[in-house]
């Protein structure tokens, strides 16, 4: 697939800046599913991905799949504030299940890293 080149006329037009409230975290979780229970993981999750979407403090979200190992999954969340997120959305009961297995479907725990999001775009 090819990308508009930047500072093309296509480029401008098709990205559109994500707002990103100030003191804004990003969360870059690395999942490594046990093999054959990608599905049985994927259905746990997406629940808790449509669910936030609904929250406040939630800026975005986006899953990927390692095209390698279909087994491992990287989310990358954005939320307004760290403090929200750590002490009332990770405590939100639509997450009890998910967090309730998710260890059981896992090959090992799950890595997360804390960023501080600077641009985030999105296509027209």
């Amino acid at each position: 697939m090819a990308a508009a080149a930047a500072g093309s006329p296509a480029a401008a037009v098709a990205a559109r800046p994500l707002a990103i409230p100030p003191g804004a975290v990003a969360v870059l979780v690395t999942l490594a599913v046990r093999p054959g229970a990608e599905d049985a993981f994927l259905r746990l999750l997406h629940p808790v991905l449509d669910a936030m979407r609904a929250e406040p403090g939630f800026v975005s979200a986006a899953l990927h799949r390692d095209p390698a190992d279909p087994a491992r999954f990287l989310l990358h969340e954005i939320w307004a504030d760290r403090q929200d997120l750590v002490e009332v959305q990770m405590r939100r009961p639509y997450r009890a299940e998910y967090e309730a297995q998710l260890p059981a479907l896992l090959r090992r725990p799950r890595a997360a890293e804390v960023w501080a999001p600077l641009r985030a775009d999105t296509g027209g």
